[in-house]
């Protein structure tokens, strides 16, 4: 069993790995300071089960490396730790009672992504976000004391938009690893051939494919964003701001005409500048929506 000085050093080791590595979810930069260091424990605990999926240096042992990975989890559900993740994870565990499982479906997506590099159909997608995305929402909701149903639903909703925007900002990237997140029946719907993908062609069949997938990922964002006026305080403007920021990258994608391929899609200081007014006029804007006027 650790002690005071062992698990402050393991909350060091997650706060740095946190603040250096920040990829997928901008999630934890405007939580309580009481509450940052179980963030930063989870965060900390998917960035390196999400490394052993993808980084070179782990090629040829990546399922072995997720399933120590695993064992090491059920390990610290018991009290039994000795990597600084485990002992900073194991802390945040005992005390909120997280639901293991929810970590569990992380490592089962980063499994998925060693073993599964296309997807038949959307309903294909929805499952791989749900165990890549939204556990990550459900376990932010649940360190600020939020157990409703329906706010999971929304954040699912949200969370797996989030993931789709990240598929759609890098097809590119994505196809560099082998790795095409467009579903193949959409794909041959609108006539669009995986070796034009590898050439990086941007025709009115893949322009046809990508705003169709945009729409879907749009209905999800608004399908959740009530969960942005359902909690309160920081996270209240935490979520506003990841929402914005996800429905921003979309934009990006349709103000460059769907092209992927030549420049990605990212967020400018412009932007962030956007969203944070956008964040302070949240709610005469969305009543603006809500009435047809915006």
């Amino acid at each position: 069993m650790w002690n005071t000085e062992h698990l402050n050093q393991a909350r060091k080791y997650c706060t740095e790995l946190a603040q250096t590595h920040y990829e997928n979810f901008p999630v934890g930069r405007w939580v309580s300071p009481e509450l940052k260091p179980y963030v930063h424990a989870i965060y900390a605990f998917v960035r390196i089960a999400d490394d052993f999926a993808d980084e070179d240096c782990h090629h040829g042992q990546r399922l072995e490396s997720l399933s120590q990975w695993r064992k090491a989890l059920y390990e610290a559900e018991k009290g039994h730790a000795e990597h600084p993740v485990f002992i900073a994870l194991a802390d945040t565990i005992q005390k909120f009672q997280i639901p293991v499982e929810w970590l569990d479906q992380l490592i089962c997506a980063f499994e998925q992504d060693v073993v599964k590099n296309r997807h038949l159909n959307f309903e294909s997608l929805l499952e791989y976000a749900r165990y890549s995305a939204n556990p990550v929402g459900r376990l932010v909701l649940w360190l600020h004391g939020y157990r409703e149903n329906q706010l999971f639903e929304w954040s699912d909703s949200i969370c797996s938009a989030l993931q789709f925007a990240n598929f759609w900002q890098d097809v590119a990237i994505d196809w560099q690893k082998d790795r095409v997140y467009l579903p193949q029946d959409d794909m041959n719907r609108f006539g669009y051939l995986e070796e034009e993908l590898k050439q990086g062609v941007v025709n009115e069949n893949f322009c046809a494919l990508l705003k169709f997938e945009i729409q879907r990922t749009w209905d999800l964002f608004w399908k959740g964003q009530a969960l942005c006026d359902a909690v309160s305080g920081r996270l209240k403007i935490e979520l506003r701001l990841i929402w914005l920021g996800g429905t921003r990258i979309l934009e990006r994608i349709e103000a460059s005409n769907y092209d992927v391929f030549r420049r990605r899609p990212k967020l400018t200081f412009f932007d962030k500048g956007m969203m944070v007014w956008r964040t302070l006029d949240w709610d005469r804007r969305r009543l603006s929506v809500m009435q047809g006027t915006v």
